[in-house]
C-alpha cells in the first residue's frame, strides 16, 4: 500500500512537472488577416451600402469635373490677338468662327458678344456677362452635390458608430454579468468599420470640392480678364 501511495506521489509530480513545462513554453501568435469585404460586411449594409452610393457619386463627380474644368482652362493660342485682328479688319464672321472652333467658355461667351456688336457698348457687356454666368454654372454643375457628400459622409459614418454601441450595450444587458468579448466584437467591430468610412469618403470630397472650386475660380478670372481684352477691342481704333 505505501509503494503504491509513492507511485501515485512520483506521478503526479510529474504530470505537475509536465504542466509546468508546458505554460512555460512560448505561445506563438497566430496571425489573422481580414478582407476590406469582410470590413465591409462587419459594417452593416444598411450604413456601408448608402456610404458605398456616395462613394460612387462622389469619383465620379470629380473626374468628370476635372476634365470639365481641364477642358476650360486650355487656351489656345494667341486666340484674343486674332479675335482682334478680325474685328479691326471688319471680319465679324471670321471671328464668329474661330469661336466656333474653340471648345472653351471664353470663346463661347466671346462669341455672345461678337453677335452684338454694333449695339451700344453697355448692352455688349451686359451679354457677355450674362453668357459667363451661364458658364460659371455649367462648370460649377454637380460640386454641390459633392459637397453634400463631403459633410453628410462622416455624420452617416457617426450614425454607424452610434447604432453598433446600442448593439454592443444591448447584448451586454442581455447577457448579464456573464459577457464575453466575443459577444461584444460584433457592436464595437461595426462602430469602428463605419466611422472609419465616413471620415474617408469625407476627407476625399472635402479635399476634392475645395481643390475644383479653386480651379473654377480661376477659369473665372481667366472669362473676366478676356472680357476686359474684348471690350478694349471694341473701344479702341483699329489701327
Amino acid at each position: 500500500m505505501p509503494f503504491e501511495l509513492l507511485a501515485q506521489v512520483q506521478d503526479n509530480a510529474e504530470a505537475a512537472r509536465q504542466a509546468l513545462e508546458q505554460a512555460a513554453q512560448p505561445v506563438t501568435p497566430v496571425m489573422e488577416t481580414i478582407s476590406v469585404w469582410e470590413l465591409i460586411q462587419n459594417g452593416g449594409w444598411y450604413i456601408m451600402g448608402p456610404l458605398g452610393i456616395m462613394s460612387l457619386i462622389a469619383v465620379y463627380i470629380i473626374i468628370e469635373r476635372s476634365l470639365a474644368i481641364r477642358r476650360a482652362l486650355r487656351e489656345e493660342k494667341d486666340f484674343m490677338e486674332k479675335i482682334r485682328d478680325y474685328i479691326h479688319d471688319g471680319k465679324i464672321d471670321s471671328a464668329k468662327n474661330l469661336c466656333a472652333q474653340n471648345p472653351a467658355p471664353v470663346a463661347r461667351m466671346l462669341d455672345k458678344g461678337i453677335s452684338r456688336i454694333g449695339r451700344p457698348l453697355k448692352d455688349i457687356e451686359v451679354s457677355i456677362e450674362n453668357a459667363g454666368k451661364l458658364e460659371v454654372y455649367k462648370l460649377e454643375k454637380g460640386l454641390s452635390v459633392l459637397a453634400t457628400i463631403a459633410g453628410a459622409a462622416p455624420m452617416l459614418g457617426f450614425l454607424g458608430t452610434v447604432i453598433g454601441m446600442i448593439v454592443t450595450f444591448h447584448t451586454m444587458k442581455v447577457s448579464g454579468a456573464g459577457v464575453e468579448i466575443g459577444q461584444l466584437s460584433g457592436g464595437i467591430m461595426q462602430a469602428m468599420v463605419t466611422t472609419v468610412a465616413g471620415l474617408i469618403i469625407g476627407i476625399i470630397a472635402y479635399v476634392a470640392y475645395n481643390t475644383l472650386v479653386a480651379r473654377v475660380t480661376k477659369v473665372v478670372q481667366n472669362m473676366e480678364a478676356s472680357t476686359v481684352a474684348f471690350m478694349d477691342v471694341l473701344d479702341s481704333p483699329a489701327k
